[in-house]
């Protein structure tokens, strides 16, 4: 796993991972690719949590499964915790409480502060993996307002089939055209939608061309844990 094998990741204050268990492609760009961070990274899989579960499922069950990988992350080394969905948003307290180490848990994090860079009138719009199972107590767990306008890929479509699925053969063109789609509705004619937060965090190697495609500032997982691991590493006194 490169960087995430490395005997220095105490010293350089690693992030470690909790991976749910899929078997799609991981491109650069997404968290579960190594060389999507310039700062070492740990992994651990919770069995039994696949994507769907995550998602459209109820993976309250799989709590105890999160909070006792993270704990063999945090004794592996890792300073701080993240997870690989972004669904897992109200995991936030329960996962720092029982791991005893910071935790960040979701993209949707990013909301509220996102909200608070943009002029009067603008809010945070969200591309999500699945629109009709995101809701407002993913939201509120977040620290976001539960109307916060989201739109995705339709359940019928290959990026849902792949990232939600879990199926294991990934056309990145058509997954990237899907996203981007996604991204037109939302802002198409709502001008209030001053910038757009990624909850997938297998979104995140299409960031550019949404941002392109729409004119709006994009925040997915890995500027959250840029911003996460700087605060550990400062706190080890490591330059982040």
């Amino acid at each position: 796993m490169g960087a995430a094998d490395t005997g220095t990741a105490e010293r350089a204050a690693a992030i470690g991972v909790l991976m749910l268990e899929t078997r799609f492609p991981r491109l650069p760009g997404d968290i579960g690719n190594p060389a999507s961070f310039d700062f070492p990274v740990l992994f651990e899989t919770v069995p039994g949590a696949d994507p769907a579960t995550a998602v459209r499922g109820d993976p309250g069950a799989l709590l105890p499964d999160f909070i006792a990988a993270g704990r063999r992350l945090v004794a592996r080394g890792a300073a701080g915790l993240t997870t690989s969905c972004g669904f897992l948003a109200p995991f936030q307290n329960a996962l720092a409480d029982g791991c005893g180490a910071p935790v960040a848990a979701s993209s949707l994090l990013q909301i509220p502060l996102v909200q608070r860079l943009l002029p009067a009138g603008r809010r945070v719009g969200v591309l999500t993996a699945d629109p009709a199972a995101l809701g407002p107590a993913h939201l509120t767990a977040a620290g976001a307002p539960a109307d916060t306008p989201v739109a995705g890929p339709a359940r019928n479509s290959h990026f849902s089939a792949v990232y939600v699925g879990n199926d294991a053969a990934l056309d990145a063109g058509r997954a990237r055209d899907e996203l981007c789609a996604a991204a037109d509705r939302l802002c198409g004619g709502s001008p209030e939608i001053g910038a757009v937060v990624l909850e997938c965090t297998n979104m995140a190697p299409w960031a550019a061309d949404v941002a392109r495609d729409t004119g709006r500032p994009v925040y997915d997982m890995r500027h959250l844990l840029r911003w996460f691991h700087a605060g550990l590493a400062a706190g080890r006194g490591l330059s982040p």
